[in-house]
């Protein structure tokens, strides 16, 4: 059997491009992705045989990549850098690149976090913009004063889209609560894990508790300061299993505390949760930090202060 060839079909096919795309062609696809962004390969292809330059719609997408051009966001990008040599874009393409920059902010400010999330090119990146935008909006205007459209504009995205994955707000609401409840459950387990001692184990909960709500991410933030907030009834029972879930971590830590005889371990859960809630209002930055302030609630509910 004769030795099977070096290099994979890949490879080999891009070796044919290499060698039959030359300098004058490679100059006219770059030129014409500037000229006309919003073109395809093969129309690309088309166009430029048509003008006499010799050149397959593989061997507009290798030069594409080359040149870091294979996206029309990238495309209009490079346009948008060379405004200083006269070149403008159109309102509809500012809008493009606005929404392209949009997503890769809700992406993650990371260049491996943002390439990761665009190769994944699924439903599931999408999924996690749309809820880190809508988070965002429901922290800054509660969940009434925050629109779908709103939520669009937010993570650039048509609204159409935004309702492709979620046919509603309360849809969208609900889904951000959900993932906050997975996000702290999370956190508060394996802080307490590392201890035995019941009051310590309260107070590292408490602690992961406070740090949601005055410094953690906008899903976080959501759902921490939302555990006793007033919805509309329907939501409030859609919301009821993801809350007693975190809800019995804490019954649980209380339940194991050596209290006195006779306090209500349901009052005192209740008033513990109502004073790791109020720092929403309260706190400011560069004051206590979380730690230091689910230390001393817990402390003076114990009565140790």
């Amino acid at each position: 059997m004769a030795p099977q060839a070096r290099g994979s079909p890949m490879s080999k096919e891009k070796r044919r491009i290499t060698e039959r795309v030359g300098v004058d062609v490679d100059a006219a696809v770059t030129r014409y992705a500037r000229t006309h962004p919003q073109f395809g390969q093969a129309k690309v292809a088309a166009a430029l045989r048509a003008k006499g330059v010799t050149v397959s719609a593989s061997g507009v997408r290798y030069i594409w990549r080359k040149h870091g051009l294979e996206t029309k966001l990238k495309r209009l990008e490079a346009i948008a850098r060379s405004t200083a040599r006269g070149a403008t874009l159109t309102a509809g393409q500012r809008e493009i690149v606005r929404r392209g920059e949009v997503r890769r902010k809700f992406a993650g400010n990371s260049p491996a976090r943002a390439a990761a999330a665009a190769d994944r090119g699924t439903a599931d990146a999408r999924r996690e913009q749309i809820l880190a935008g809508a988070a965002e909006l429901f922290v800054e205007r509660g969940y009434a004063g925050t629109s779908m459209r709103e939520i669009a504009g937010r993570v650039g995205l048509l609204a159409g889209s935004v309702y492709h994955y979620y046919p509603a707000k309360e849809n969208l609401f609900l889904a951000v609560q959900k993932e906050g409840f997975r996000q702290i459950v999370e956190r508060v387990e394996h802080a307490v894990r590392g201890s035995s001692d019941p009051w310590q184990r309260l107070e590292l909960a408490c602690a992961e508790h406070v740090h949601s709500v005055v410094a953690g991410n906008p899903i976080a933030r959501v759902t921490a300061t939302g555990l006793f907030a007033i919805h509309e009834d329907a939501l409030q029972r859609r919301l009821e299993h993801d809350r007693s879930r975190y809800e019995a971590i804490f019954r649980k830590l209380v339940q194991a505390l050596d209290l006195p005889r006779g306090v209500d371990r349901s009052l005192f859960r209740l008033a513990l949760f109502g004073a790791l809630n109020w720092t929403l209002v309260w706190y400011r930055p560069g004051n206590k930090e979380p730690d230091a302030i689910a230390r001393d609630i817990v402390a003076m509910l114990r009565g140790r202060v």
